[in-house]
């Protein structure tokens, strides 16, 4: 549920205590993750200074890699000169120590769940000037009540990227109740630097594309569950009509589990209203670690 801006009013400070960095010049990416690692690529494949955090060194070592292996894949196609690819991994900083995370933006993309957000950006917000802006990639968590626990509300902000994000082309701005104009404007200006079409968005349940494509996964989910046809048939229906994935090999792309926590998430958020009702089948899914892709099975086999 959003809060009202009765609800989140007294805690939000001025906008105009926030200077905004013009231009913003350095970039960290919070998560090293399938988003994170895709958002970090793009920031210094455009020439930003980027620091890529993540606790775990083993997902940053293979965010390393698979960051390498996409500018290699641009070098390939003749959209990179090798030289570029070169500079462009010189300009990326792995870490797992969250002191070192320091910069003019912060784009955190770690799982959806609202108290480590708020843990997580209260961090930050201690270690970096008042100024620095605090960007989430959440697809379905309000950015009123991301930044109702943050000092300096106002400079918090939604930058929603979808996945492959050096690939697709949208990036959905969303201001909440607190946030800043200038934040804002300064986040779509660096969309725009960053090769992307930036869309504005209010603060509403699943922003713009979630709301609208929730049912593409919602009612695919409800026809398997109702024996209508199997998953795989879906997928074959729904792209012999024009689509370039079905909803359950996309699901996998992204996530089985991050695909069922936005869902949650809207279902909670839309007083558990039926249509957005999650599914029992991708709860199974989720329960026995079949996320998709990432976990090498999810719909669908990966392993061989």
């Amino acid at each position: 549920m959003i809060p009202s801006p009765e609800n989140t009013a007294s805690s939000a400070q001025p906008a105009a205590s926030v200077s905004v960095p013009q231009p913003i010049k350095t970039i960290a990416v919070v998560g090293a993750g399938t988003m994170g690692l895709g958002i970090a690529q793009l920031c210094v494949q455009h020439g930003f200074p980027t620091i890529l955090f993540d606790l775990n060194a083993d997902i940053l070592a293979k965010a390393e890699v698979a960051i390498a292996a996409g500018l290699g894949k641009l070098v390939e196609k003749g959209k990179m000169p090798s030289t570029e690819r070169e500079a462009a991994l010189a300009r990326l900083r792995p870490t797992t120590d969250l002191a070192i995370v320091q910069a003019d933006l912060i784009i955190e993309a770690v799982v959806e769940k609202l108290a480590v957000k708020h843990e997580l950006f209260q961090n930050l917000a201690a270690q970096n000037a008042p100024q620095t802006i605090l960007a989430s990639n959440t697809s379905s968590l309000p950015i009123t009540r991301l930044a109702a626990a943050v000092p300096h509300p106002e400079r918090v902000v939604g930058m929603h990227f979808f996945n492959p994000a050096p690939l697709m082309p949208l990036v959905e701005v969303i201001s909440g109740v607190a946030t800043a104009p200038a934040v804002a404007d300064a986040v779509q200006a660096l969309a725009e630097k960053l090769g992307k079409q930036p869309v504005r968005a209010a603060d509403a349940p699943g922003f713009i594309v979630n709301r609208v494509a929730r049912h593409f996964y919602v009612e695919s989910l409800k026809v398997v569950e109702e024996q209508v046809a199997p998953f795989d048939v879906v997928d074959e229906l729904l792209e012999a009509t024009g689509f370039r994935m079905g909803p359950f090999r996309l699901m996998d792309l992204i996530g089985v589990d991050t695909n069922f926590s936005v869902t949650s998430a809207m279902f909670e958020a839309f007083h558990f209203d039926p249509k957005f009702r999650p599914s029992r089948i991708q709860q199974q899914k989720v329960d026995a670690g079949h996320h998709g892709r990432k976990t090498g099975k999810g719909f669908y086999d990966y392993s061989s």
